[in-house]
C-alpha cells in the first residue's frame, strides 16, 4: 500500500527542484524558447520521476531516508554548501550566455552529453541497486556491513563516479564551456567529502579498513 505522506513529501521536493532549476537556468536566459535548457530539465527530471515511483513502490525507507537526510559532520556541511554554489552559478552563467549568444559547444555535443548524463544516470540506479546502505549523508548506520561487491569491488565510491557523470556533463548539455569551468570545482570539493567519509567509516565500520586495502580506486580505476 502506497505511503500517501511519503509521496506527497517527495512530490513537493521534486516539484520545488522543477522550479528552482526552471528558474535559475530560465530567468538568465530571458527566454523559455532555450532547447538547451529544455534538454537539460528533459534528461534530469523525466527520470527522476521515474525513479521516485520505482523507489516508493520498492523502497519506501529508503527514499525517506535519501528526502530527510540531515548532513551532521561540519566539513561535509561545508563541502554541501559550496557545492550549491557551485550549481547557482554554473546555471545562471549558462542562461546568461544563452541571453548573450557565448560562445557555445556545437549542438552535437549537447546531445552527446545528454547521453552521458543518462549513463550516469543508469550508474547511479545500479549503485542504489547494490547497496541498501546508501545515504546522501556520510554516516555508519544501524547494521551496516561493507558493501564491496559489485561496482564497490572495483571502486570505493560508484556513487560519486556516477555523481562525476552527472555533473559535469550538465553545463556540456546547456552549451556553457563557462558554465564547465565553474562545475569543474566539483572535483576538489567530491575529493574533500570522499576523504572525509571514509575516515568516518574506517573510523566506525568494521571491515572497513581491510577494504581500502582492498579496493585501492576511489573514483576512476587506475587513476584515482
Amino acid at each position: 500500500m502506497m505511503d500517501r505522506q511519503l509521496f506527497v513529501s517527495a512530490l513537493a521536493k521534486y516539484t520545488l527542484g522543477v522550479l528552482v532549476v526552471g528558474a535559475l537556468i530560465f530567468v538568465p536566459a530571458g527566454t523559455l524558447a532555450w532547447w538547451r535548457g529544455w534538454l537539460l530539465m528533459g534528461v534530469l527530471f523525466v527520470p527522476m520521476f521515474v525513479a521516485g515511483l520505482v523507489m516508493l513502490a520498492k523502497a519506501p525507507d529508503l527514499l525517506r531516508s535519501r528526502l530527510n537526510a540531515r548532513e551532521e559532520q561540519a566539513e561535509q556541511r561545508g563541502v554541501l554548501a559550496l557545492s550549491g554554489l557551485m550549481f547557482i552559478a554554473a546555471f545562471v552563467v549558462a542562461g546568461l550566455g544563452a541571453r548573450w549568444a557565448w560562445p557555445a559547444f556545437p549542438a552535437g555535443v549537447s546531445w552527446a552529453a545528454a547521453a552521458l548524463f543518462l549513463l550516469g544516470y543508469a550508474l547511479y540506479a545500479e549503485v542504489l541497486r547494490e547497496n541498501a546502505y546508501l545515504s546522501r549523508t556520510v554516516e555508519v548506520q544501524e547494521g551496516q556491513r561493507v558493501i564491496d561487491t559489485g561496482l564497490y569491488g572495483v571502486i570505493r565510491h560508484p556513487m560519486y563516479s556516477a555523481t562525476l557523470l552527472l555533473f559535469l556533463s550538465m553545463p556540456v548539455v546547456l552549451g556553457s564551456p563557462f558554465a564547465l569551468f565553474i562545475m569543474l570545482a566539483y572535483l576538489p570539493l567530491i575529493a574533500a567529502r570522499i576523504r572525509n567519509e571514509e575516515q568516518v567509516l574506517a573510523n566506525g565500520l568494521a571491515g572497513y579498513a581491510d577494504y581500502l586495502e582492498r579496493v585501492p580506486w576511489r573514483l576512476i580505476p587506475h587513476v584515482w
